[in-house]
Formats: structure tokens, C-alpha cells, sequence
């Protein structure tokens, strides 16, 4: 299978970002070859396409599936395995966002509720208690702010997404016509 140039940066570059997202190179670049593709690949095709060993694409399928990136398909007449990318990119991302929060953001949440439990047992342990609240609450609030967008359907989240500076500038109205400035009140 001959790629594009424009398809090689792009699957390039997936395998860079890979890395900041949670997985490999060449899970990122698996990912982002079966995301462009409109027909269903097999790991021989993935290996041919990517230069990299079969080992290695089945690795990378594996590590894919468990982040429910890919779905496995079966061609009619054909015995082998064939993946696809798990729904459109708004799909995807969705999914990668929801995996990164449960194997992320869910673990530090669980953790801080532990040491949030404990009494403190001196003045600096009441300090460090306090700072590990504030952290806390923002994460807390963040997750519920994810979870409020991602129940929003697609057409939603877009008009949301458009909003963008929009929503800065409401609040900076907002602020002034209450005279709150930087959240704080600018009453005497």
C-alpha cells in the first residue's frame, strides 16, 4: 500500500502526539492510519503500510482495543482479522477523552478522597490537607464539567465549541455590570 504524502504527515505526526495522549508511537500511528482509511485493514496491510514488524501490529491492536479506539471486522470469504477506526472522529474523540479521565483523572480523584479522610496531625499536616482540598475541588469540578459535555450530543458540543471567546467576554460583561472584577467585587 502506497500513502500519500499528506497521509504520511498525518500518520507521522499521530505517532508524535501518541505519546502525550497515553499510548506509543506506533499505536499512534496504527490509530491514525485506520482513522483515515475507509476501508477496514488487516494487521499484514498495517505492517506493509507502517513498515513495522507484524509483532508489533498486534501489539498496537491489542493497546487499541482496550482504549475502544478500533473495532474488528470480518470480510466475507476472508478468514483474517480486519480493524476499522470505532465511529466518526467526534466518536473517537469522545472515547479518547473517556479514557484518559477513567485511567487519569479517576485514580487521582480516589486517591485525594483517601488522604482527605485522615484527620491531620499537626498544623502542617492541616495545611498540606487544605491545598490537597483546593486540588480537590478543581479536579472535581473539571469531571463534572466533562461529564456534562460529554452527554451533550454532537451539534451541541460544536455550538458550544463555536462559543468560544464568546463566553469570556459574556462573563466580562456579566462582571462589570455586577462590579466584579478578576471575581472579586469592586463595591466600597
Amino acid at each position: 500500500m502506497k500513502l500519500s504524502s499528506q497521509a504520511q504527515a498525518f500518520i507521522l505526526h499521530f505517532g508524535e502526539m501518541g505519546s502525550r495522549w497515553g499510548f506509543n508511537r506506533t499505536v499512534g500511528q496504527m490509530f491514525a492510519l485506520l482513522t483515515i482509511q475507509s476501508e477496514p485493514m488487516n494487521a499484514d496491510q498495517l505492517a506493509q503500510a507502517l513498515k513495522i514488524s507484524r509483532g508489533n501490529v498486534s501489539m498496537g491492536l491489542k493497546e487499541l482495543q482496550s482504549w475502544r479506539l478500533v473495532e474488528l471486522r470480518h470480510l466475507p470469504g476472508d478468514r483474517k482479522d480486519y480493524f476499522t477506526a470505532a465511529g466518526s472522529i467526534w466518536d473517537l474523540a469522545r472515547t479518547v477523552f473517556e479514557e484518559r479521565r477513567k485511567r487519569e483523572l479517576d485514580p487521582t480523584l480516589s486517591l485525594l478522597r483517601e488522604l482527605l479522610l485522615n484527620a491531620p496531625e499537626d498544623k502542617q499536616e492541616a495545611e498540606e490537607q487544605k491545598k490537597i482540598q483546593e486540588v480537590y475541588n478543581l479536579l472535581e469540578l473539571l469531571d463534572r464539567f466533562a461529564n456534562t459535555l460529554s452527554r451533550l450530543e454532537q451539534k451541541d458540543l460544536i455550538k458550544l465549541m463555536k462559543l468560544g471567546s464568546g463566553i469570556s467576554k459574556l462573563l466580562e460583561l456579566k462582571n462589570k455590570a455586577t462590579g466584579v472584577q478578576g471575581g472579586k467585587s469592586t463595591a466600597k
